[in-house]
C-alpha cells in the first residue's frame, strides 16, 4: 500500500511540474503571459511558470541593427538616386510589440523603407549629399513616433549611401570644375582690380610732387642698367618730347645767322 501511494505521489508531483511549465527568462528577455488567450502580465527575467491554462510569447529587449535595402528615390530636383540605410531600434513595450503587430521588426522594417522615401524625395540632391545629419533626425522623429503604438523605440537612422548613375556622377564633376574656375576668375579679377587701385594712388602720389616724379625717374633707370640686356628701352617724359621743336627751331636759326657772316 505504501508503495502505491509513493507511487502516485510521484507521479502527481511530475504532473504539477508538466503542468506548471517552468520557462526561464534570460536578462534581455521578457515574457508575455496570456491566461486562456487573454492578457495578464508582462513576466521575467527568471524562471517563470506557465500553468496549461496559460500561453507565453518570448520577447527580446536588445537594440537590434536593421538594414534598410536600397530604395529608389527621384529628388526634388528630379535626380534619380539609390540610398540604403540602417535603423538602430529595440523593444520597450512587450505587450504592445506583441498585442498591436504581427512580426512588429517586419513591420518596422517596411515603415522604414516608406519613410525614407517619403522625406528625401522632398529634398535636393545637393541636400542629401551635405546635410544627412538634419535628415537623419527627421527620419528617426518619424519612425519613433510611428512606432510607439508598436512598442519600438528607434534611437538612431544612419544614410549609408547615395548612389548616383555614372551620367550624373560626370555631370556633378563637371559642375563642380566650372564652379572651380569661376571662383579662379573672380580672385583674379580682384586681385587685378586691387593692383589697378594701387596703381592709381600712386600715380595719384607722384602726380602732387614733381620731385617724386623725377626720383621714379631716375630709379627706373638705375634698374635697367643692371640688366645685361642688349637693348635697352630709354624712357623720355612727354614734356621733353614737347621741348623738340623749339629746340630745333633755335638751333635752325643760330646756323642763318652764322652762315651770313
Amino acid at each position: 500500500m505504501l508503495g502505491f501511494l509513493l507511487i502516485i505521489l510521484v507521479v502527481a508531483v511530475f504532473a504539477i511540474i508538466g503542468a506548471l511549465k517552468p520557462r526561464v527568462m534570460r536578462e534581455y528577455e521578457r515574457g508575455v503571459i496570456f491566461r486562456l488567450g487573454r492578457f495578464t502580465t508582462v513576466a521575467g527575467p527568471g524562471i517563470v511558470f506557465v500553468l496549461f491554462y496559460r500561453g507565453l510569447e518570448k520577447v527580446d529587449m536588445r537594440v537590434i541593427t536593421m538594414d534598410v535595402p536600397d530604395q529608389d528615390i527621384i529628388s526634388q530636383d528630379n535626380v534619380s538616386v539609390k540610398v540604403n540605410a540602417v535603423i538602430y531600434c529595440y523593444v520597450v513595450d512587450p505587450r504592445k510589440a506583441i498585442n498591436n503587430v504581427k512580426e512588429y521588426y517586419e513591420a518596422t522594417s517596411q515603415l522604414a523603407q516608406t519613410t525614407l522615401r517619403s522625406v528625401l524625395g522632398k529634398h535636393t540632391l545637393d541636400e542629401m549629399l551635405s546635410e544627412r545629419d538634419k535628415l537623419n533626425g527627421d527620419i528617426r522623429d518619424i519612425l519613433d513616433e510611428e512606432t510607439d503604438q508598436w512598442g519600438i523605440k528607434v534611437t538612431n537612422v544612419e544614410i549609408k549611401h547615395v548612389d548616383l548613375d555614372e551620367s550624373m556622377v560626370r555631370a556633378i564633376a563637371q559642375e563642380a570644375e566650372a564652379e572651380r574656375e569661376r571662383r579662379a576668375k573672380r580672385i583674379h579679377a580682384s586681385g587685378e582690380l586691387e593692383a589697378a587701385q594701387n596703381l592709381t594712388e600712386a600715380a595719384q602720389q607722384l602726380g602732387k610732387d614733381p620731385q617724386a616724379m623725377q626720383l621714379r625717374y631716375l630709379q627706373t633707370l638705375s634698374d635697367i642698367s643692371q640688366e645685361n640686356a642688349k637693348t635697352i628701352v630709354f624712357p623720355v617724359p612727354t614734356s621733353m618730347m614737347n621741348q623738340f621743336p623749339d629746340l630745333v627751331q633755335k638751333m635752325t636759326e643760330n646756323d642763318d645767322s652764322q652762315s651770313s657772316y
